[in-house]
């Protein structure tokens, strides 16, 4: 009768999972055991073994997290990753896997789906910090040229896409602006507003310019310079610049003639699309 034998574990070699992982010595250990020694194979099992548990807790609340954007010539992407605890989104790992998310993101147009590639890359964080890390959203965008702003927690980023020749400090700085701003703006300029937002306007100043009981005219024109403070306090061109202390610059002020805001992605951690 023969005894199967467990082979000798190399100290070294458990370490070197341990460092590739961020999984415990006994786990590592036993992973090593499970497979002969063979690292690949180890390394291979403890990732499908740790899947299969982290993918039971996908219904834990992901509130936190972080935003990314990267630029690539003429491509760029901004992406939101959401982690259960601000403790891990601002983890360096973490923030590296964003970073690497929204690089390959570039590649894609429109909404950003979760690629295989991307999911292997939240994966791997997923198995190391034991939390219920997710890709929640992002867009892609191409031609032109690109302006970005992330906020110091990295928890609010914006990235704007324009043409023509823009300052770079100005570029950020409406990049800020658009991060920053109250009212946030929902559009470009007024060609950008969903109509049933500005016909709804439309109709509520009317409306309460009647009430007023002036003429039908005179009404019209209140109700008109209603929906023209709205416009301008409600697109991006319209407001007045966020860093301009004595608020008299406008923001279409920054953009000179033949250049264009084509359009801008601001995104929170937590905060609904649309």
């Amino acid at each position: 009768m023969t005894s199967m034998s467990t082979p000798d574990i190399n100290p070294k070699d458990v370490m070197e999972l341990r460092r590739r992982t961020g999984l415990g010595m006994m786990d590592c250990k036993k992973a090593l055991a499970e497979n002969g020694g063979d690292m690949k194979k180890a390394e291979a099992w403890l990732r499908e073994k740790l899947k299969d548990k982290m993918d039971s807790r996908t219904d834990r609340a992901a509130g936190e997290g972080c935003v990314a954007v990267a630029i690539k010539g003429d491509r760029a992407a901004i992406v939101e990753m959401r982690s259960e605890t601000d403790f891990t989104s601002r983890n360096a790992e973490f923030r590296a896997m964003a970073d690497a998310v929204a690089a390959e993101a570039t590649s894609q147009s429109g909404a950003v789906s979760a690629t295989p590639s991307i999911t292997a890359k939240v994966d791997e964080v997923r198995i190391k910090t034991g939390e219920n890390v997710s890709f929640a959203r992002g867009q892609a965008l191409s031609g032109g040229s690109f302006a970005r702003y992330i906020h110091h927690d990295g928890k609010l980023g914006v990235l704007m896409q324009y043409e023509g020749d823009i300052k770079p400090e100005d570029a950020a700085g409406i990049c800020l602006h658009i991060a920053g701003a109250v009212p946030t703006p929902i559009a470009v300029d007024e060609s950008g507003l969903p109509k049933e937002v500005v016909d709804e306007k439309r109709k509520a100043a009317m409306e309460e310019a009647k009430a007023t009981g002036k003429p039908e005219q005179v009404a019209q024109k209140i109700a008109e310079g209603k929906l023209r403070k709205f416009f301008e306090e409600n697109t991006l061109l319209g407001q007045t610049y966020l860093k301009d202390p004595d608020g008299k610059t406008i923001v279409k002020q920054l953009v000179p003639a033949g250049a264009k805001i084509v359009r801008f992605v601001r995104l929170r951690v937590g905060e609904s699309a649309g």
